[in-house]
């Protein structure tokens, strides 16, 4: 029988000195599905797998899903793009929203990534050249490879996908960055295990507001995207930590 598994690249938020941003590599029937792509991409796969005890590489990872623009987010994209065009001559293959989709190239890559030098001249670049991309709808089931993958809006600065991935039978439930939103909390209640962000602000969801949470739900989720100053100690939820592996 499949197993779904899901590696835990990244804990930390944009300001975090301890911990890599936050990043979850998802793996199904050989498929490897990572969500986000921070900053040193390669080196955080490096890191998490000394910890997890995985052999986990750049080439082995079959697709890429952007929940936001943030750069603690998407940040490491450049690279890896260029390490696919450059080293193994083929495209990322990408999904993202519509929303990403229409301001991820003209209003964050374009400006790096739109031209090239050969050496003896210089190419213009497109979106194609580099990506292979999968669009996310908001309201119709979506496929990558083993994962059937439903998603739904957050509540934050630009807009972000939380996520429902179903594989091998499981259910993982992602809320990505966003404010409290008991509806997105009913969106991902379905999932045995639901991955959620804690953080300050008004964009992202207080502590207090997740330990309310009755404790059956509280059993099934774990904290990422939390900042330095966090009390892991102290919390009722399990926060997660860089290279743990979980199962649904």
């Amino acid at each position: 029988m499949s197993d779904f598994e899901i590696v835990v690249l990244g804990v930390g938020d944009t300001f975090s000195e301890r911990n890599h941003t936050s990043a979850l590599l998802l793996v199904c029937d050989g498929v490897h599905l990572a969500i986000d792509c921070p900053d040193t991409y390669r080196s955080v796969l490096r890191a998490a797998a000394e910890r997890s005890g995985r052999a986990l590489s750049l080439a082995a990872i079959d697709h890429f899903l952007l929940t936001h623009v943030h750069g603690d987010h998407m940040n490491g994209l450049e690279g890896i793009a260029f390490f696919k065009h450059f080293a193994e001559g083929k495209r990322l293959a990408l999904a993202t929203s519509p929303e990403v989709r229409a301001n991820i190239w003209d209003e964050r890559l374009k400006a790096s990534m739109g031209v090239l030098w050969d050496g003896e001249r210089f190419s213009n670049k497109i979106f194609e050249d580099y990506f292979d991309h999968q669009p996310l709808s908001w309201t119709e089931e979506n496929r990558i490879g083993p994962f059937r993958i439903r998603t739904r809006r957050t509540r934050h600065h630009v807009p972000t996908t939380a996520l429902l991935v179903e594989a091998a039978g499981r259910v993982l439930g992602y809320s990505a960055d966003t404010a409290f939103d008991p509806d997105l909390i009913a969106f991902l209640s379905p999932a045995q295990l639901i991955i959620h962000e804690t953080n300050y602000g008004p964009a992202h969801t207080p502590y207090a507001s997740l330990a309310a949470l009755p404790a059956e739900l509280r059993a099934r989720m774990r904290l990422i995207h939390y900042p330095d100053g966090f009390d892991i100690g102290a919390s009722n939820i399990h926060a997660l930590e860089e290279g743990e592996v979980l199962r649904p």
